[in-house]
């Protein structure tokens, strides 16, 4: 028996009254809610599930592999296609600026990519594996494997491409600001030293203006300490005025 309870359509029943069939159905979908069936099942698929993480062992082994993706040689592979070894070289540092005046345009272009592209597989590996808290391990671990590789005693590179790959993954806009930034302060200073400095100072803070999570602003911020210290000889050549220029050789 039909009627109108509160100016609804319900069907009396034993023990009081009922939504219509239609209504019940309407409610199961999402439909009443405004929500369509279609989005109800793609929040199923895709959202993270609490109990589907990682164990720690898996978590530990991803940022073991991460850390070890950036001790990749790059620069000391093209460079060595010539015969030179970039540590021994030009400002002495296995990195793509290096490679790119000692060795000419292409072989420094070549490492640059090599090591955006360690920083940014390593970090998505991370995202993939367990979401941002392990990309943010990754992103980490893999700047320190460039950095202070232990296959080579510790003496890698300054992390800015390997940095900024990762942070392409994790911050996107952000990373294309700064890398903006940096081609910028280069461009005019004739100094990538300088563009590097800068474009790791501008990162954590575009990072915190878009209100990341305080360990991500955290992490940027420990990454541009690294770039800064690891940037410590450029910054006394260019307090001394002996920085040099950025340009390719042969």
């Amino acid at each position: 028996m039909a009627g109108w309870g509160g100016g609804k359509p319900t069907t009396q029943c034993i023990g009081g009254t009922r939504p219509p069939p239609m209504l019940r159905l309407d409610r199961r979908a999402g439909l009443s809610a405004g929500v369509s069936p279609f989005s109800r099942l793609i929040r199923r698929k895709w959202a993270p599930r609490r109990d589907a993480g990682p164990v720690i062992v898996v978590s530990v082994l991803v940022v073991v592999v991460a850390y070890l993706v950036g001790t990749l040689p790059s620069a000391h592979v093209v460079a060595g296609r010539r015969g030179l070894d970039p540590t021994k070289e030009g400002s002495g540092n296995p990195g793509a600026t290096n490679v790119y005046r000692v060795v000419g345009r292409r072989a420094g272009l070549i490492v640059f990519a090599a090591d955006l592209g360690k920083g940014a597989v390593a970090t998505a590996m991370g995202l993939a594996v367990d979401g941002r808290p392990l990309a943010i391990a990754c992103w980490a671990a893999v700047t320190l494997g460039h950095v202070l590789p232990i296959t080579r005693r510790l003496r890698g590179g300054k992390g800015v491409a390997t940095g900024g790959g990762g942070a392409m993954v994790l911050f996107p806009l952000q990373a294309v600001a700064c890398a903006a930034v940096f081609f910028l302060v280069a461009r005019l200073t004739r100094k990538a030293s300088l563009g590097s400095l800068t474009m790791a100072v501008v990162l954590p803070i575009l990072v915190a203006w878009a209100g990341a999570p305080p360990v991500e602003i955290l992490a940027a911020v420990g990454l541009a300490l690294l770039v800064v210290v690891r940037h410590r000889s450029n910054i006394q050549r260019m307090l001394d005025g002996g920085e040099g220029t950025w340009s390719a050789g042969g």
